[in-house]
């Protein structure tokens, strides 16, 4: 009987664009774009700029460009170093099922690998639709067990990043299996950092890019890795987590609909946990017209995975305040959005959030958690200082399938991100070649054009 990586190994070397579905390759232009968004709004961070100019000083052969900069290094350099701009300001996109940002690692390694290849433009979309498939289903696979101690992002998103890059390789179905193996080996990331407010959350997909793109091209040279890297004894479901069910990777694999097309977008510069609640609270603000003055209490119930990973969280920091769920809802109550302005050292002092943090309480809701990670709900209730109640539950946040975003709010949204680094014409000419991506002939000359 084939290993699960053989089977997955014979789905990415059939996937072809004139078989894959109109929706899914669409949906990956739209992912395209919502990610280099994301790198243009991060690529300026300390956390971006710190592994930029190690990477520039490490060197590499000019094959990819490092977005930050413009300038060309390896593909290996390109996907670590435009992984990690993807992934600071918290609006890259993510799967609820598999708990994972899956553009943060799978674009950045197809990008690079198409690039260096000169792969077009459907070759490339292709590539992501199959990257989106595979670090999702391992994601769903592993489920919340995993997730309690490993960043999924930056686990199970090397292994769509090999996918992705042994598809625009063409490499084999022998070596798109090793290139799995090779990936599972390397795929790390702890979630400790969130106590300290650190900056490893943009090395785990920075890393999943890079390593994915290794993976591949170590795959090339003949380089041999565990064949049964998913069930093995001491392979990574085993070691990784307490409850795996191995059949998603693999049940109905590539039947439709593809995983990508359950994908959210984020509408809030803040973790996806906290999307619900925001969502909640700025329903009831909008539909009982409250201002922060009229509000006596706030009762946020969420999910217990939710609180297990933010509770301990201290706004210390902007970025730190993005996994702090007090200092969000109170900007939405206070503000009425949270977006990238949210999150500025003047925010922190801002006495109208501080003074709504106070009367912000958090309940662990057992029953919500029954529905996750299939839903991240949440419900909030406020009360008013003249004693009214108004209450609100949220099971798909803004940006979900469920609850989509429109084309032009995608637009928007990528007009609001690459304002710093793009002026309007330079945005919609991107706007313009990422919907189009199915008409580039060689993605080699993919910034060249634009600029």
């Amino acid at each position: 009987m084939a290993t699960i990586s053989e089977q997955i190994a014979a789905f990415i070397y059939d996937a072809d664009y004139d078989t894959l579905s109109a929706d899914a390759l669409d949906m990956a232009k739209l992912c395209f774009l919502d990610w280099l968004g994301s790198v243009y709004a991060g690529k300026g961070s300390r956390p971006a700029v710190a592994i930029l100019l190690v990477a520039k000083s490490l060197g590499g052969n000019p094959e990819a460009t490092l977005i930050s900069d413009g300038s060309q290094s390896s593909a290996y350099m390109a996907a670590l170093v435009n992984s990690a701009a993807s992934h600071v300001v918290e609006m890259d996109d993510l799967h609820k099922g598999s708990i994972l940002h899956p553009a943060a690692p799978v674009i950045p390694a197809a990008l690079a690998m198409a690039e260096r290849e000169g792969a077009s433009g459907q070759e490339f979309l292709t590539a992501v639709v199959v990257g989106y498939e595979v670090a999702i289903r391992a994601g769903e696979a592993m489920g919340p067990s995993h997730y309690h101690f490993w960043h999924t992002t930056g686990t199970c998103g090397t292994f769509g990043a090999a996918a992705a890059a042994g598809k625009i390789l063409g490499l084999s179905k022998p070596e798109l299996a090793m290139a799995l193996g090779t990936a599972g080996t390397q795929a790390a990331g702890l979630w400790e950092f969130l106590v300290d407010g650190a900056m490893s959350k943009q090395l785990h997909p920075a890393k999943a890019a890079a390593d994915g793109l290794l993976s591949a091209l170590l795959a090339e040279q003949g380089f041999t890795a565990a064949s049964r890297i998913f069930e093995g004894e001491k392979g990574f479901c085993q070691a990784m987590a307490k409850e795996c069910d191995r059949d998603r990777l693999v049940k109905r694999l590539g039947t439709e609909p593809l995983r990508i097309l359950s994908t959210s977008f984020k509408v809030h510069a803040a973790c996806y946990h906290i999307h619900s609640a925001i969502d909640a609270v700025l329903e009831i603000r909008r539909k009982h017209g409250l201002r922060p003055a009229d509000v006596e209490s706030v009762r946020i119930a969420l999910y217990p995975a939710a609180l297990d990973l933010l509770e301990k969280v201290a706004p210390h920091d902007p970025y730190a305040a993005k996994f702090n769920i007090p200092f969000c809802v109170a900007t939405a109550l206070v503000y009425g959005q949270v977006g990238l302005s949210a999150f500025t050292a003047d925010r922190l002092e801002d006495s109208k959030i501080q003074e709504a943090m106070q009367r912000i309480s958090l309940v662990r809701d057992s029953e919500l958690g029954k529905v996750y990670p299939e839903r991240w709900p949440a419900m909030a209730e406020v009360t008013t200082r003249a004693g009214q109640k108004y209450a609100a539950r949220i099971d798909f946040a803004r940006g979900d399938p469920k609850n989509p975003m429109t084309r032009e709010e995608l637009e928007a949204k990528f007009h609001n991100l690459a304002t710093p680094a793009l002026d309007e014409t330079q945005r919609r000419k991107t706007i313009d070649a990422c919907l189009n991506l199915d008409r580039a002939e060689n993605l080699a000359s993919f910034f060249a054009d634009l600029a």
